[in-house]
């Protein structure tokens, strides 16, 4: 099963590919893609879509795993990461591609054990589990660990799903 992780932002949006399974998982490609502050609203997001949906072209992934959090400190930061959530999740919906949302804790959880992890065990257990020996970005390294955390959870989903067809 090939899964685009993608951790949302609007300056940095992390994009990660794997292929495998729950026991044996494959690094396909990681990126950070980057906006400049400078560019008008319509222009970035257009960059963000037109990325995402090359991405998914070029892979094409069977399932997509966003990292949904609710940023409640900022509502202005919130607000232009939910714009790029949005054109994340529209080029997804083109594609025909399942979104499955895990919060900052699911992941933590699915890769370390423990859902108050520290960002440094995230990215080890990523560099372990995909034998990936340099991340260059954070963004990129969680998009990676949200791909690895849906392939955790896909048995699960499946079994559910299988049940409620029966």
């Amino acid at each position: 099963m090939i899964v685009l992780g993608i951790d949302p932002g609007l300056a940095n949006l992390g994009l990660g590919l794997i292929d495998g399974n729950v026991r044996k998982a494959k690094h396909l490609h990681h990126v950070c893609i980057t906006t400049e502050s400078a560019w008008v609203m319509p222009r970035r997001l257009a960059y963000i879509h037109s990325e995402v949906s090359r991405l998914i072209e070029t892979y094409q992934p069977e399932a997509v795993a966003i990292e949904d959090q609710i940023l409640r400190r900022q509502a202005d930061v919130a607000f232009k990461v939910g714009q790029a959530f949005g054109v994340v999740q529209l080029a997804c919906a083109q594609a025909g591609v399942p979104v499955h949302y895990y919060g900052p804790m699911q992941v933590k959880k699915a890769l370390v054990g423990a859902g108050r992890a520290d960002k440094e065990q995230v990215i080890y257990m990523v560099k372990a589990s995909l034998g990936v020996r340099e991340l260059f970005n954070n963004h990129a390294a969680d998009a990676l660990a949200l791909a690895l955390t849906h392939l955790a959870h896909q048995p699960m989903q499946a079994a559910a799903a299988r049940l409620a067809r029966a």
